[in-house]
């Protein structure tokens, strides 16, 4: 496979590493999702991989942005989204963690991951990853300016089936030490007996996969939290519009006893 040279990752005429959506936002709440996009760098050639596969979970959090979109309308809040695939770089990992760049996914391997050089992972790291968390480190500080306070809720999808595993949860919410946010949001959520709502489910955000709400919030001590809908009820425009509403109604009473007011 060819490499890019380690002189730049991204071309001139190609995309940025994010999209601000709604930059004139009125909310503390800044919107962020993590694995909005499919997209690869063209030097990258799919990294190996055939065009099927990156329409696929392993690519791309399928529904994710247009949910994403939608809660932000209706919070009238800013919104961050990664324009390149997690399986460049996962966004939402440390850079430490080993599927931070991931050599398999769900059991598909990608050829493109391989024995990285120290150049080919740091142009990676410079040119995606540092730029997608400026620019939500950006946002909040702008929005700490102007209204002295906020929060940051990352939005995601995930598959019904993982390695053999159906996952019954209709909606998962994440967290790791602070739950100012999460805990009211579940109890909440758990009043609707026709859901089932995941307590760090499908994944848990204490083993390393919430790294963007817990850099970016926890270690500002600013409220946070995850937010995970299956993959299979965003599907249609009226099933997003629906869980986007759904997802407001129960979120906005908690940002308002927080006097986070949306």
């Amino acid at each position: 496979m060819t490499r890019p040279s380690a002189a730049s990752l991204l071309q001139d005429d190609e995309r940025p590493a994010f999209e601000l959506f709604n930059g004139s936002g009125r909310s503390p709440v800044l919107l962020v999702c993590d694995h909005a996009d499919n997209s690869i760098p063209e030097r990258l050639n799919r990294l190996g991989l055939d065009p099927a596969s990156l329409q696929t979970h392993i690519a791309i959090d399928l529904g994710a942005a247009t949910l994403s979109r939608a809660l932000a309308t209706i919070l009238d809040s800013r919104l961050v989204l990664a324009k390149f695939s997690r399986l460049v770089i996962d966004l939402n990992r440390p850079l430490n963690e080993p599927t931070l760049i991931p050599e398999q996914s769900d059991g598909v391997e990608v050829p493109g991951n391989g024995a990285l050089s120290v150049d080919d992972r740091q142009q990676r790291v410079s040119e995606i990853f540092d730029a997608y968390h400026g620019a939500i480190a950006r946002e909040l500080l702008s929005i700490r300016k102007t209204q002295n306070r906020a929060a940051i809720v990352a939005v995601h999808s995930f598959t019904p089936r993982m390695n053999g595993f159906d996952r019954p949860w209709h909606i998962g919410i994440l967290w790791t030490d602070d739950q100012r946010m999460s805990r009211p949001l579940i109890e909440s959520l758990r009043q609707d007996p026709s859901l089932s709502v995941g307590d760090n489910q499908p994944y848990d955000a204490r083993e390393h996969v919430g790294y963007t709400v817990e850099h970016h919030g926890g270690e500002e001590g600013l409220p946070h939290l995850l937010i995970e809908v299956r993959q299979d009820l965003l599907e249609t425009p009226k099933q997003i519009d629906d869980w986007a509403h759904r997802i407001a109604a129960h979120l906005v009473p908690i940002l308002n006893d927080l006097q986070l007011n949306v």
